[in-house]
């Protein structure tokens, strides 16, 4: 892995994974049931009742919508740079629309897919279905943005492809793990934060999730919305907590579903996911060894320990792919990760091993390349990027060389697979040209409207410890417990979490306490 801050959590390729089709590693299909009335224009009086005088253009801005694609509404809306100093400069915010398909919304309902980094436009776009359901999407108007540094809006920018895949995909010459290697690692690094700087537009400052949160509450305001109604996936969590945070009276129906917990450190969040994948891991590895087609035999343990040793062949001796990349260890642990996110992407994550094993790396770079949007070559967006930029703000690297050393030794312990392949002494956010401002604190939000927390019991990704202890933290938190495997529970097939969930944003049902959603 590239970095120990490495908090993936996108849940928007996971919309191709539920489409997985043979030959066609995955596959977005787009929703079929799309409204097809036409519309372009302000609908709705902006709401900015108390606002300050210096903020009064932003949150009295007229939303011009304007069709972008059949069944959709696009609209630009300008935010401040600086939240702290309105008149300093400006952002674009890209906002999509899919209106009510019963033609009476309830509202307007903000859908976030996480990263950070992942394109809220091209999720409602492009999987309407899959981002929230047919009962939701007939019951309010949809909206889909990418928050500010992300994609359509004003983008962080760092490389060309060509850079971005010597960064991700070069081998380092030194031996792993040594001085030289962190050396390496970390001078790579430099070279890319540098150009993230360089090529950004003297943005970087100002691409933080308390931004972001008053980014989601100007939206609101200029939507007409008296309160925000909002789905969150993944780091879409921790963004929905933090405008809990800021505006608790402004809480409409709030689902924060695959939790991040605000109050955990960086080094904590990587050491506690890699925990979760090597999870993942067991679990699937219980189904490939009862498969046709496993590359691997035995016990579980003689199957995570023949995978270990693969691991450690192809990082002594790199797969050349037919494009000239290596595959190494690094490369092929994100091809697992990749694959560990949707149990459905199993079947895959058998075939590219099994590949591997015989020395063909075709289905790993494939996995390896949905995992960072890259198509023919070409990366379809700047989720890598943006997630870096909001991760290096979000999170002070103030680990200690103790802590370090215990968090290796907790890796070594309880992930013994994925760690050799995990760094946590080597963090990008050490040579980023701007200082954190981020405080990892616990979020109450007191005087909020209930909230719905969304775990799942082992997703690798955001592990369900985190959902337990954010709907504790939240002073109106209530959990939904999904029992299964992948990430994120809402709209995976699970009737108990789903019929939750369209109750309370439909009909206002607030469950009367935690409840536990089994297989």
């Amino acid at each position: 892995m590239k970095a120990r801050n490495r908090v993936i959590a996108v849940i928007a390729g996971l919309a191709a994974a539920a489409t997985l089709l043979t030959g066609c590693l995955f596959s977005v299909i787009p929703d079929d049931q799309h409204s097809s009335r036409p519309t372009s224009g302000a609908t709705t009086a902006p709401d900015s009742a108390g606002v300050a005088a210096d903020l009064l253009p932003f949150y009295s801005q007229a939303v011009d919508w304007k069709s972008c694609t059949p069944g959709f509404d696009c609209a630009t809306i300008t935010a401040p740079l600086d939240w702290n100093d309105p008149g300093s400069g400006t952002v674009d915010l890209a906002i999509i629309r899919h209106r009510a398909s019963d033609g009476k919304p309830l509202g307007s309902l903000l859908v976030n897919p996480g990263g950070p980094g992942a394109s809220g436009i091209a999720l409602v776009r492009d999987s309407l279905q899959f981002a929230v359901g047919d009962t939701l999407s007939r019951s309010y108007d949809v909206i889909g943005f990418d928050p500010r540094g992300v994609g359509e809006s004003t983008a962080v920018k760092c490389f060309d492809a060509k850079q971005m895949d010597a960064y991700l995909f070069d081998i380092p010459k030194a031996p792993r793990n040594t001085p030289a290697w962190r050396a390496e690692v970390l001078a790579s690094g430099k070279t890319f934060a540098d150009a993230c700087k360089a090529n950004s537009r003297g943005i970087l400052p100002d691409i933080t999730t308390v931004f972001a949160a008053r980014d989601m509450d100007l939206t609101r305001a200029v939507l007409g919305d008296k309160k925000l109604n909002y789905l969150g996936y993944s780091y879409g969590t921790f963004l929905g907590a933090t405008y809990a945070k800021l505006y608790p009276q402004r809480v409409g129906r709030f689902v924060l579903d695959g939790a991040i917990d605000p109050s955990v450190s960086g080094l904590d969040v990587g050491v506690t996911q890699a925990i979760g994948f090597e999870s993942a891991l067991k679990a699937y590895m219980v189904s490939c060894l009862k498969a046709r087609g496993c590359p691997f035999a035995g016990t579980v343990d003689d199957g995570m320990a023949d995978l270990g040793a693969l691991l450690a062949k192809v990082d002594r001796t790199p797969l050349r792919s037919s494009d000239g990349r290596l595959l190494g260890a690094d490369s092929l642990t994100t091809a697992i990760v990749a694959a560990l996110y949707a149990q459905d992407s199993w079947p895959v994550l058998t075939q590219a091993l099994a590949q591997v094993t015989r020395g063909d790396a075709a289905t790993a770079f494939r996995l390896a390349d949905f995992y960072y949007n890259r198509v023919n070559g070409r990366y379809q967006d700047n989720s890598y990027e943006a997630f870096n930029a909001y991760n290096c703000m979000d999170y002070p690297d103030d680990a200690t060389p103790a802590q370090l050393t215990a968090a290796a030794a907790e890796l070594k312990q309880k992930a013994p697979t994925i760690a050799p392949y995990w760094s946590v002494d080597v963090n990008l956010c050490d040579v980023w040209p701007v200082k954190a401002t981020g405080v990892r604190e616990q979020i109450h939000a007191p005087g909020a409207g209930p909230i719905l927390v969304i775990g799942t019991t082992n997703d690798p990704a955001t592990p369900y410890s985190w959902a337990q202890s954010l709907a504790k933290q939240l002073d109106s938190g209530i959990l939904i417990t999904r029992v299964g495997q992948g990430h994120t529970g809402f709209n995976k097939g699970n009737a108990c979490v789903d019929g939750v969930v369209n109750d309370y944003f439909v009909r206002g049902t607030v469950p009367s306490g935690d409840i536990r959603c089994p297989q």
